[in-house]
């Protein structure tokens, strides 16, 4: 690893984003769980800055974390671990951000600001896609329940999520230090 800069850089990326991810789970808004079994979490927020920071690479972080919770590690949202997470109802949110790391960093390969907006897009498209279908396999809701429950209430918020990785991916890229430039 000796004089490998890009090595060393995503080696030092894995574990920033990994602990950014956890840290950001931690910050959420409870909704009563009856009526809303997904938490309002800052979650999504860095696991976009990850894939518009490390492009494709994002998904090494996003894969550690995951390992990282169903190890026992409390880095889901509020403070919670294990299997019985990945396979409760938010667990398809969280598997939802595999595919959805990987369309926002293949976007950020491209300096198309088009491009970037899409993939930021069907990022989050892909994490309620997962999320949706998984809540409905797993608490038995129908359809319309699962989107009124685990989608509906969080676009706005996303929205401003999906607009703030934009600002602050294109303010990074601009500092000559930083490796979302590479």
């Amino acid at each position: 690893m000796f004089g490998n800069l890009d090595r060393a850089a995503t080696l030092t990326n894995s574990s920033l984003f990994v602990a950014l991810i956890a840290v950001f789970s931690w910050i959420s808004i409870p909704i009563p769980l009856p009526i809303f079994p997904v938490p309002v979490t800052l979650q999504t927020l860095a696991v976009l800055l990850a894939a518009a920071v490390m492009k494709r690479q994002a998904i090494i972080p996003l894969v550690l974390y995951l390992v990282l919770g169903a190890l026992g590690l409390p880095v889901f949202h509020n403070g919670m671990a294990g299997l019985g997470v990945i396979f409760g109802p938010t667990g398809g949110y969280l598997f939802g951000f595999i595919p959805a790391v990987l369309a926002a960093g293949i976007a950020y390969e491209h300096a198309s600001r088009e491009i970037r907006i899409a993939g930021l897009l069907l990022a989050t498209a892909f994490i309620y896609l997962f999320g949706i279908i998984w809540l409905v396999l797993s608490t038995g809701m129908s359809i319309n329940a699962a989107l009124v429950s685990g989608m509906i209430p969080f676009l706005p918020g996303d929205l401003i999520k999906g607009v703030a990785v934009y600002v602050i991916a294109a303010r990074l890229e601009k500092n000559p230090q930083c490796p979302a430039r590479q």
